[in-house]
């Protein structure tokens, strides 16, 4: 278990301020936040690298927090690799062992252990100079998973590679945490990795951490209007409660049914927002149990590949996202009359 009690730092443009987070041991952590949010900072702390003004940082009950990097048993990844240009990949990844006295049977033996995981193992004769992003990127992860940390920090490390190796070394990353479940935290601007790697995300703006939950939490149920605006959450309005024992809320004197267990009554003037991608917009209205059908005018339709975005107006400003082949099948056009649909559970109120 790793706790960060009040953890603050003040480096000027960059802050922490009265950080407080628990990670479990084993557990796959993903940060996200705007440029200056303080990520990289919060990292570099735990690191040992800048010590707090004012917190600490414990490891199972064990105060770390004015270790030096060295003893914390913690291994960083930037996304710039720092590799060693003078040595191969082997001495690369070696190195650290190689400080630690290890035997070069040794070495050889955890070097290639390690490299088979990644795909490297060919490689190991070359110099960086020599590597594509993708192959310098996981010679760094190697490097520093090699030294059997208690943490891995990974500050976006696949955020300078193409989408394809970044693809490949998404899915190398989570088949190392399921063999090994070394604690990580991971920095990344990419929703894909956020989805596909974490046990749990936490948003971090101007040093703080905003909302800390899974995934799901955070991009379906976000705890503010800023946050739901950065996991791109489009749909956001200002409504009333409608007090007439339903669960519901007028937006522009448009009703729409709320699931029970989200809507505040103590709030009379909430906040609400939908994801684009939970509403659909069909020719025909649909009567179902907890589904909203409003009718609506679609006022602009942008292709966008796999999927379509469209624009309506149901009183207010809808966006809807549908997959290429459910908006083919309703035939739809801009101008059209026709109804957007969202179920009761896919409005969120957060104040």
């Amino acid at each position: 278990m790793i706790q960060i009690n009040n953890l603050s730092k003040d480096l000027g443009e960059f802050k922490l301020r009265d950080i407080s987070l628990e990670v479990k041991e084993g557990e796959y952590l993903v940060i996200i936040g705007p440029t200056g949010a303080g990520k990289t900072i919060l990292l570099e702390t735990l690191a040992g690298i800048y010590p707090p003004d004012k917190g600490s940082i414990t490891f199972d009950g064990n105060d770390i927090t004015a270790l030096p990097p060295r003893e914390r048993n913690i291994s960083m990844v930037y996304q710039d690799f720092m590799l060693f240009p003078h040595m191969n990949v082997e001495k690369n990844i070696g190195f650290g062992l190689k400080n630690k006295k290890a035997s070069p049977d040794e070495i050889k033996k955890r070097v290639d252990e390690i490299t088979k995981i990644f795909g490297i193992n060919h490689l190991l004769h070359r110099y960086p100079c020599t590597l594509s992003g993708g192959e310098k990127q996981r010679a760094a992860i190697c490097r520093a998973v090699l030294m059997d940390p208690v943490m891995l920090l990974l500050d976006e490390p696949l955020s300078a590679l193409d989408s394809q190796t970044r693809d490949k070394l998404r899915i190398e990353l989570k088949k190392f945490h399921g063999m090994f479940k070394t604690t990580i935290i991971h920095i990344t601007h990419n929703y894909e990795e956020v989805f596909s790697l974490a046990d749990r995300v936490a948003l971090m703006n101007a040093g703080e951490i905003l909302q800390v939950g899974s995934p799901d939490d955070l991009f379906e149920r976000p705890a503010s209007e800023f946050i739901a605006r950065f996991v791109g959450i489009e749909n956001i309005y200002g409504g009333t409660c409608v007090e007439d024992g339903t669960f519901s809320v007028q937006v522009s004197g448009v009703t729409i049914e709320c699931d029970s267990s989200c809507i505040h009554k103590k709030d009379a003037n909430p906040k609400l927002c939908i994801r684009s991608e939970n509403i659909t917009i069909s020719k025909e209205p649909v009567a179902e149990k907890g589904l909203n059908t409003l009718p609506c005018e679609i006022l602009d339709i942008t292709d966008k590949g796999s999927f379509v975005k469209i624009t309506a107006d149901v009183g207010f400003i809808l966006n809807s996202v549908m997959m290429k082949r459910s908006f083919l099948s309703e035939g739809l056009k801009s101008g059209d009359r026709a109804y957007a649909c969202f179920e009761s559970g896919s409005v969120h109120i957060f104040g």
